[in-house]
């Protein structure tokens, strides 16, 4: 008998809407359905239009319910971290709901920080020190007058369990992603009361943690009459995009797992969290995973969207390019004239990518790239010895070596990048599956319906469902020398 699931995810640049079938040996996943997602800039703040993704949301799971013949078994929701709505008693959407990028937890950081410095929080949390973290943006909106918000919504729920909720009528709050809300409590397995205390967060703002594999509830009746769908139920999957992405990576345990897509979240799976002096240093972030040994220690890089950034500069120049295109242009590039750290926050908000490329290049260099290709390049290359520099501290604190990268998700597509990723930090690398999240994301459904036994049978059935592609290293010596003048020019710790 074939197992159907929806798996929805959603990006910081698009969303997507896959139909899993499985058979018991294989995992088919189709992408059935997929749609842009931007922020819309008002004035000094971002928002996200959760209205038109909720109705890509009902589109895909309609179309996945029709290509399946109305034999849905469940359907899971994961999304990009951090961002939240508010509902009243009766599930209605109370204000709009933020970017990440917004730049309020910024504006009022020194206020923040006043109430709880960030070493404590890190103490505390076990999360990055970041202002995309939820809690900075709540204690923003307290600091902004919106603290009326906070006092008298029903509930906060995250991105992905507010979406849920509007299909099911369940508000629950999954683990995964309230973990690197920067207010979870990883000792005591709950949000952290002291977090909240400090910035006047009520605890009963706050829905019930839930753990993946749950079933949260069916989808509403008369959301199925619309639709003309019979109803099915959604399981709390690994609802943090990263964590249903690192589940599905085949070579896990002792390796190095990079998530590529918008951001590159660069990690290893560890039994327990690790939180210390060294994990403040380096902002190294505890993520919570499934069950057992598969909680997360990840460092956040840039990531693919300097890169689609500068698409998008292109495009408005009536001058498209895909990501392929681009990267031809960077093989033919010089190779080593500039670099830039990935992470400077002048590249965190949206705006003439390839103009604050040759800010800093001029800044650094007293000259700058001028061709795309010489800027792709740039990032590229920058990338790789990053993630080279991210992958030493992680075998730093975590007391081990991680002798293989593992890439998943949109960025394993990348062959150029995967082959710079290789040589940069001189460890194969093994790539794909691009649809990983999507993977992660169905694993966790079967494994409710009993389909699967655990992580290790479903990780074999990724390894045997998608390609995989493998990268041996390249000119070690070479890149050495560059990857010291890096790090010595951005003076990385």
């Amino acid at each position: 008998m074939t197992i159907n699931t929806i798996a929805f995810d959603l990006g910081g640049s698009s969303g997507k809407v896959f139909l899993g079938s499985y058979s018991g040996s294989r995992l088919s996943v189709q992408k059935v359905h997929s749609f842009k997602n931007n922020s819309t800039a008002i004035n000094d703040s971002l928002f996200w239009d959760i209205i038109s993704i909720y109705s890509n949301l009902l589109e895909g799971i309609q179309k996945a319910s029709v290509q399946s013949g109305g034999r849905i078994s469940s359907a899971g929701l994961d999304s990009f971290s951090n961002d939240f709505g508010f509902i009243d008693a009766f599930g209605s959407l109370l204000s709009p709901v933020h970017c990440y990028r917004d730049g309020r937890s910024t504006r009022y950081q020194a206020q923040i920080d006043g109430i709880m410095p960030p070493p404590l929080r890190h103490r505390l949390s076990g999360n990055q020190v970041a202002p995309s973290n939820t809690l900075m943006h709540l204690a923003a909106m307290a600091q902004s007058g919106q603290a009326f918000l906070l006092q008298n919504a029903h509930k906060m729920l995250l991105v992905p369990d507010l979406l849920i909720q509007f299909i099911t009528g369940q508000a629950v709050s999954e683990y995964t992603i309230s973990s690197v809300s920067e207010m979870y409590d990883f000792r005591k397995k709950g949000w952290n009361r002291e977090i909240l205390s400090a910035y006047q967060i009520p605890e009963t703002l706050l829905a019930p943690i839930v753990h993946p594999g749950t079933f949260v509830g069916g989808l509403k009746k008369g959301l199925c009459d619309s639709l003309h769908i019979p109803s099915f139920p959604v399981v709390s999957v690994c609802e943090h995009d990263t964590a249903s992405a690192y589940l599905s990576a085949p070579c896990a345990g002792d390796c190095a797992i990079i998530s590529s897509g918008t951001w590159s979240l660069v990690g290893t799976e560890v039994t327990s969290p690790i939180i210390n002096e060294y994990t403040y240093l380096y902002n190294i972030a505890n993520e919570g995973g499934y069950h057992g040994a598969h909680h997360r220690m990840v460092k956040s890089i840039m990531g693919l969207w300097i890169l689609q950034e500068i698409q998008s500069c292109l495009a408005s120049q009536n001058h498209s390019l895909s990501f392929d295109e681009l990267g031809e242009l960077a093989r033919d590039a010089k190779p080593f004239a500039f670099l830039i750290d990935p992470d400077d926050i002048a590249f965190f908000r949206p705006g003439n990518m390839p103009q604050k490329i040759q800010e800093k290049c001029r800044e650094k260099y007293g000259a700058t790239p001028e061709s795309t290709g010489e800027i792709v390049r740039c990032v590229l290359e920058s990338l790789a010895l990053k993630y080279r520099w991210a992958v030493e501290r992680l075998e730093h604190v975590a007391g081990k070596k991680l002798p293989v990268i593992h890439i998943v998700g949109g960025g394993s597509q990348d062959r150029f990048l995967c082959q710079l990723t290789a040589d940069a930090s001189n460890k194969p690398v093994v790539a794909g599956p691009a649809d990983a999240t999507a993977f992660g994301n169905m694993m966790v459904q079967l494994i409710a319906h009993g389909e699967l036994s655990g992580i290790e049978e479903g990780r074999e059935l990724v390894r045997l469902s998608s390609d995989i592609r493998e990268y041996t290293p390249c000119r070690p010596e070479v890149w050495d020398e560059v990857y010291e003048d890096f790090k010595a020019r951005y003076q990385l710790p």
